[in-house]
């Protein structure tokens, strides 16, 4: 039996002017975080800054055979996948 290790989440407050934008904003930085083995961008989200307990989702982050989540935006259509296709 192995035992469980302890995980410690990051929080990293960045503003933006509007939702819109901070979704946008959002996007880029988990995408760019994605690179690393340690970071799940699908748990992405976004929120006021007086509203912190109202989140909204920046994936749609519904998890994909082998284990890895949907990254494209949380209300698109379609089948789910890692990437947009252009």
């Amino acid at each position: 039996m192995t035992a469980e290790r302890e995980r410690f989440v990051i929080h990293l407050p960045v503003a933006a002017a509007d939702l819109t934008g901070a979704v946008r904003l959002a996007r880029v930085v988990a995408r760019w975080a994605g690179v690393l083995s340690t970071a799940d961008p699908g748990e992405t989200t976004v929120s006021a800054e007086d509203e912190q307990g109202v989140r909204h989702r920046v994936f749609c982050d519904l998890r994909l055979p082998g284990g890895r989540r949907c990254l494209l935006r949380a209300d698109h259509h379609g089948p789910c996948a890692r990437r947009v296709t252009r």
